[in-house]
């Protein structure tokens, strides 16, 4: 890892689901990602409504087949953590599904437990 390089971790499904998707979808994604671990943030990122703020951002790309979005967290010190990657199948305006929003918000929960392991852990070192 370089230095000043956050960790990143895949919160549930992420990955797995990430890798389900088209590979130039993957790639570009995996780019946006490496710009939060660098600290910055790629120009298709942007924050998710209905999380307060700037601490949930998604990343959209749209392919040949479909519309594919990326979830991830930068509201911790310790990592960035990708909380989901789907393709959205509703036809029915740019609003992320209910579903998707349901499991995006179990996940930082889950994130949010696991940086106060790290916060822990870095203390204790």
């Amino acid at each position: 890892m370089i230095d000043g390089e956050k960790p990143l971790f895949w919160i549930g499904n992420s990955k797995r689901d990430l890798m389900a998707l088209p590979l130039d979808v993957r790639k570009f994604f995996g780019h946006a990602l490496d710009f939060a671990q660098r600290g910055d943030r790629h120009d298709a990122a942007k924050s998710l409504k209905g999380f307060g703020g700037a601490g949930v951002l998604e990343i959209v790309e749209d392919a040949a087949g479909g519309t594919y979005r990326a979830v991830y967290t930068v509201k911790f010190a310790e990592a960035v953590f990708v909380l989901h990657c789907f393709q959205k199948k509703s036809k029915n305006g740019i609003a992320t599904p209910k579903k998707d929003i349901d499991i995006i918000r179990a996940r930082l929960k889950v994130a949010e437990a696991l940086a106060k392991e790290l916060r822990h852990g870095k203390t204790h070192d």
